[in-house]
């Protein structure tokens, strides 16, 4: 990827889900350390006023994260953020897409979105990257 090869408008490949499972909650819990029982737990959840478990947003973000570093190479990354709009519920189908926003100075900054099937967008962000590879001027 170079500066040459990037423009505003381009489209990442969009990184299509599979359903988010009970079993990936639990897993994504003992991984990020995040065992916060309303993800987990359905009888928390529906103490809280909820049908059922929902999905950690920072899961949402990794897969936000995962669809840039297929894109261009992780040392490239300047830097990520994102917005949290909705929840996740459990069976949902993730779809994360990307639009490059701008190319300025070596960078191209891309417009993230991770939305469901039914369109609720769930994760919004930005991500910077380089377009210059190491080593190179």
């Amino acid at each position: 990827m170079t500066t040459t090869s990037v423009a505003p408008g381009q489209e990442l490949p969009e990184l299509a889900l599979p359903p988010v499972s009970r079993t990936t909650l639990a897993l994504f819990a003992g991984a990020s350390g995040d065992h916060n029982p309303i993800h987990i737990d359905l009888d928390n959840a529906r103490s809280a006023g909820l049908d059922d478990v929902f999905a950690h947003g920072m899961l949402s973000m990794a897969y936000l994260g995962r669809l840039v570093t297929r894109w261009c190479p992780q040392a490239r990354l300047r830097s990520f953020r994102t917005r949290f709009t909705a929840i996740t519920p459990v069976h949902a189908r993730p779809v994360c897409t990307g639009v490059v926003r701008d190319v300025n100075g070596g960078e191209a900054t891309v417009d993230l979105t991770v939305a469901l099937e039914d369109g609720t967008v769930t994760l919004r962000g930005t991500a910077t990257v380089s377009l210059v590879q190491e080593g190179t001027v």
